[in-house]
């Protein structure tokens, strides 16, 4: 089994199906630490990957660059932007490939992440999504089936929740409430590992 379009379709129809759920709960987090839109950007940006699902092309990197556009087209937040930069560098690994190794997936979201420190400007240890991806890489490198990486991402992701909790936000909005920030889950590692947990899905 091989990473091609039609797994980046499966999981936008994943997500989708529970979007709104999240929505709603990353709009509550992000509301105390931040704007409180992450929720809105999450439900603006798969409901429109869900419409031009079935024109992604068979070249992994152009679809990839279509759901950047995508996303780019729905959303101005600063985790819109992010989400875009992380396919649009991922796609830039693979464009010319129809189909991928899943063991390519670390290289894939290393590039993404490089992508997004270098767009954002966080560094890791700021509690930001770039832990938990950085957590994420580290957990699925090596591992070669679908199965196994799913649930070492989804270990991962569980863990960088509870490590990272009890530390303060030292970047963007939510630094200026650090205090208020200790005890709370960051909003953007939190709607990473919601994504994870809907391919679990049926």
């Amino acid at each position: 089994m091989t990473l091609t379009t039609n797994t980046l379709r499966l999981g936008i129809d994943k997500i989708s199906a529970r979007i709104d759920g999240i929505g709603t709960e990353m709009n509550a987090l992000d509301g105390q630490l931040g704007d409180g839109d992450l929720g809105v950007t999450l439900v603006n940006g798969f409901s429109n990957l869900e419409k031009i699902k079935g024109d992604l092309p068979a070249d992994l990197g152009l679809a990839l660059f279509a759901m950047a556009k995508a996303v780019t087209a729905v959303s101005g937040s600063s985790f819109g932007t992010l989400l875009a930069t992380a396919f649009m560098a991922s796609g830039k690994i693979i464009k010319g490939n129809a189909s991928v190794e899943w063991s390519q997936l670390e290289a894939l979201l290393k590039a993404a992440q490089d992508a997004m420190i270098a767009r954002g400007g966080a560094k890791l240890g700021d509690k930001t999504m770039l832990d938990m991806m950085d957590a994420i890489i580290k957990a699925v490198g090596g591992k070669t089936e679908p199965e196994e990486i799913l649930a070492a991402a989804q270990g991962a992701a569980s863990k960088t929740l509870s490590d990272f909790r009890d530390r303060p936000n030292k970047i963007g909005r939510a630094r200026v409430y650090a205090e208020k920030s200790v005890g709370l889950d960051d909003p953007g590692m939190m709607a990473i590992s919601r994504m994870i947990e809907c391919f679990d899905c049926k």
